[in-house]
């Protein structure tokens, strides 16, 4: 999940450009629970302090010391993202104290123009996505959820979300790291080695790791493997991103720093689970508010 951030944003309230986009629109609500794009610096960083709280206080993450010190998970690519967020209306305070999920999105014009995805500094997307110069692609990435929030219709919350924007921005593919915890491949090895025998991408689509950092995911013969113990083993995320339909790489890497095993999902659009398009809606108006 790392990233070399040589350009870290230092201040205390760094400046975070926002860019055009439905900004104001709900994308989908479930009960007291909305989803949108965050609207300002000020959603941003209480985004970036949900993070530090699951990544550094609950998974040990061991950020940058600005970061540290601001208690706050925030590197240079935020500042060209958007951030989808999930909103507790029924809790008492300000819109800062109610985001309770998060979500970074990259556009592949904004990664061209202000410098790349995160995902390079682990895997060679850049390949990938040369052999699909006709599609537009969109990068998913540090997804977190408070526990308490850790729901079914939260996650259905943040794929509405998701489902929504990638459909007003004409995206084609969506692409991001997901993480295993801990920073020992090998301990995941039924999980990795099930995916990399069931769902790995195909040539086209095919991604290798960074030069020196991956870990081959096939670890034990799939014969060996019972599927329930594998998906069983498996991040939600994870599960929830092969009930859609996504691919992933054969590679895993190791992030020392956030003390995670990360993998590489790819998920053409054209290869959603008809029942999840149905289920969010083709217009993406499921949950729309």
């Amino acid at each position: 999940m790392s990233i070399a951030v040589d350009h870290i944003l230092g201040a205390e309230h760094a400046a975070i450009p926002v860019f055009p986009s439905e900004k104001s629109k709900i994308l989908g609500r479930i009960g007291n629970l909305n989803v949108r794009v965050a609207r300002g610096a000020r959603e941003i960083e209480a985004a970036q302090a949900l993070r530090y709280k699951v990544f550094v206080e609950e998974m040990g993450a061991r950020l940058p010391a600005d970061a540290m010190r601001l208690k706050r998970d925030f590197d240079h690519i935020d500042a060209y993202c958007d951030h989808l967020l999930v909103i507790d209306s029924a809790i008492d305070g300000d819109i800062e104290d109610q985001i309770v999920g998060t979500y970074r999105l990259l556009t592949q014009d904004k990664a061209e123009r202000y410098g790349g995805f995160y995902s390079q500094s682990e895997y060679d997307v850049e390949a990938m996505i040369a052999r699909h110069s006709g599609k537009r692609f969109m990068e998913l990435g540090r997804s977190c959820v408070l526990p308490d929030y850790r729901t079914k219709r939260t996650i259905e919350l943040l794929w509405q979300g998701n489902w929504a924007y990638a459909l007003s921005h004409n995206v084609q593919a969506m692409f991001g790291c997901a993480s295993f915890p801990g920073d020992r491949a090998y301990a995941h090895a039924v999980a990795l080695s099930f995916l990399a025998g069931m769902s790995a991408a195909s040539d086209e689509w095919a991604v290798k790791a960074a030069p020196g950092r991956g870990v081959s995911m096939d670890m034990m013969p799939i014969e060996a493997i019972q599927p329930r113990a594998a998906i069983a083993a498996m991040p939600p995320l994870i599960k929830g991103y092969l009930r859609l339909g996504a691919m992933t790489s054969t590679e895993a890497v190791v992030d020392r720093e956030f003390g995670t095993t990360d993998i590489l999902i790819i998920l053409p659009v054209g290869r959603i689970s008809e029942r999840y398009v149905n289920h969010y809606g083709s217009d993406a108006g499921r949950f729309a508010a």
